[in-house]
């Protein structure tokens, strides 16, 4: 699918995919590096922004490019609701992450924001928006319209729109990031050989049969029909369309968050298989991986992937910490409205704005979530 954009298309060095956090939401997205502004920190931050590259390419007197960055630093991964069989159609924000690695780059806590939780958007001119209240996973639907081509949505205008959105809710300066699509997510994980998860409870397939095959539509809203794959409980290897379909997973104990847990779990796992094959410090391995997506990720910060991958590359994956935000519905009566962070969420980004993460997390151990 190829989205509209004005924007110029460029080849990724993606050793960056342990920078975005290897963007494992399930998806992956069209190739096209995206250079914007990026949003003003918000009061109380004390997030400090990277600075332009201007290295040239290494030598053996220069560093390599990224061995500057030292942190604090914010990546936002999107993963987008997409469906390319209905024209004009508007892509959802399905899945929001981000991934916070404080000053030293020695470790780093990955977390969720819900599809659902309600926020205050401002006006968006390039998308005619007005602003108003509204769920974060419509903020990348109306960010992405483009007047002037109605039925050509733009992800990465409507990825400007979330990345205000989300650092203004957070406070949190987004430094870089990446939308994706559930397109070529299954030959990002076999182009790696498959990953390896622990699957912590039994997740029955809605969408495909053990076969790997699509499951036909059938009656009700929504509904499939024919067998169904399974994943049971215990370590499981899998491949490229195994991992996406466990991931998309949430009509299951827990819903929309029990989802979000196994979307972080499984970023968990890529980058532990990346890390492992030192991925992130060999350009010329990742050129296959982006060889095998092709033209299938949008890429937006103000300094090259690579750069980022190189910085992060020396992380451990025991360095890596997965948060689970609980929130609860908000509406009135019956009327469900979205989401709202609880108020221990709420002060964990308080904590990790302020430097004081680990210590939060210590008296909040539940938060934590397993590998």
């Amino acid at each position: 699918m190829v989205f509209g954009g004005n924007r110029r298309r460029l080849t990724l060095v993606l050793a960056g995919l342990v920078t975005v956090a290897v963007v494992a939401v399930g998806a992956v997205v069209v190739g096209r590096t995206v250079s914007g502004d990026r949003a003003a920190p918000a009061a109380g931050s004390t997030t400090t922004p990277v600075s332009p590259s201007t290295q040239p390419s290494p030598s053996p007197s220069t560093p390599p490019p990224g061995a500057d960055i030292t942190g604090p630093l914010n990546l936002l991964l999107v993963g987008v609701d997409t469906r390319v069989s209905v024209p004009g159609w508007e892509p959802h924000a399905d899945a929001v992450l981000i991934l916070h690695v404080p000053a030293g780059l020695s470790r780093a806590y990955l977390f969720a924001l819900p599809r659902d939780l309600v926020v205050d958007v401002p006006a968006f001119k390039p998308a005619s928006y007005s602003g108003g209240r509204t769920k974060l996973t419509n903020v990348m639907s109306y960010g992405s319209r483009v007047p002037e081509r109605p039925k050509q949505p733009d992800p990465a205008q409507g990825y400007d729109l979330l990345r205000r959105v989300v650092s203004d809710y957070t406070g949190l300066r987004i430094d870089a990031g990446a939308v994706l699509t559930f397109g070529g997510f299954d030959r990002l994980v076999d182009s790696l050989g498959g990953v390896d998860i622990h699957v912590d409870q039994r997740v029955v397939s809605r969408h495909r049969r053990p076969d790997g095959k699509h499951r036909e539509p059938g009656p009700g809203v929504g509904g499939y029909t024919g067998p169904q794959m399974v994943y049971e409980p215990g370590d499981q290897h899998l491949n490229g369309w195994q991992a996406l379909d466990f991931a998309r997973q949430r009509y299951l104990p827990g819903g929309a968050y029990t989802r979000q847990r196994h979307q972080q779990q499984l970023i968990h796992a890529l980058v532990v298989k990346m890390l492992d094959d030192n991925l992130a410090r060999q350009p010329e391995r990742v050129e296959q991986v982006v060889g095998a997506l092709g033209d299938m990720l949008v890429y937006v910060g103000g300094r090259r992937i690579v750069e980022f991958a190189y910085a992060l590359g020396g992380l451990s994956p025991e360095a890596l910490t997965l948060v689970g935000l609980p929130g609860a519905a908000v509406g009135q009566g019956n009327s469900y409205r979205g989401e709202e962070l609880t108020r221990t969420s709420r002060d964990f980004l308080s904590e990790l704005r302020a430097g004081r993460v680990d210590a939060f997390l210590a008296k909040n151990p539940k938060l934590k979530l397993p590998a």
